[in-house]
């Protein structure tokens, strides 16, 4: 399922799922072309991402939100606000995905529509080895199956820790609020002009957005 969006304004992808899974893994590899092997516990980070404003004067807000979930109103806000959502859980977990069954439930209900673009998401394909064949590759095919087939959405495996499929994430969010594929210039642009910032200590108040070209 696909939206039309406006020419101008804001598309806010959300990312959602159990923590744990590599949301802001993702998120990072796309952006800063770095992965933490750490995993850093998330309460709400806003990224920012502006286009080649020559072809479509958009700016594109990438939202992570907490796997904990502490905050059911802020939860809400962004299920409100979001344009499209990534929903993330581990190959390598069979209750994170059902926590995406759950989520997708929450933003039907709160959107109150049935057809809201979304992409599943199957990260940490490079724990494959390391867990046993059979369990892995029954959940990738219920995933996919369930995703693909029963929601129409979108489906796609990653490792973020790879890099592997990463921003067809993003490009497949996009197609699915109808925008042309414009992410690689954007992103050499946010690469080029983007140092890694240092950790900040989290906060329970969101982080500032700002547009970074």
């Amino acid at each position: 399922m696909s939206i039309s969006v406006p020419s101008t304004g804001t598309v806010r992808l959300v990312f959602m799922g159990a923590a744990g899974v590599g949301k802001t893994a993702l998120i990072q590899q796309l952006l800063y072309d770095r992965f933490e092997q750490r995993h850093r516990r998330t309460v709400e980070e806003v990224y920012c991402l502006e286009p080649d404003p020559e072809l479509l004067r958009l700016h594109l807000e990438i939202v992570d939100t907490s796997g904990s979930y502490s905050f059911p109103a802020m939860q809400k806000l962004r299920i409100q606000q979001g344009d499209a959502f990534a929903l993330v859980f581990s190959l390598a977990d069979l209750e994170s995905f059902q926590e995406v069954e759950r989520l997708r439930q929450e933003i039907l209900r709160v959107k109150g529509e049935t057809d809201v673009p979304i992409v599943v998401v199957g990260n940490q394909t490079d724990r494959f080895p390391g867990m046993e064949a059979e369990t892995g590759q029954l959940l990738a095919l219920q995933a996919a199956a369930t995703a693909e087939l029963e929601w129409d959405s979108g489906y796609v495996e990653t490792s973020a820790k790879l890099n592997h499929k990463v921003q067809d994430v993003f490009e497949e969010l996009l197609r699915r609020v109808n925008l042309p594929c414009m992410l690689s210039p954007a992103l050499e642009r946010r690469r080029a002009s983007a140092q890694p910032e240092p950790r900040k200590r989290q906060s329970r108040r969101k982080q500032q957005s700002c547009i970074l070209s």
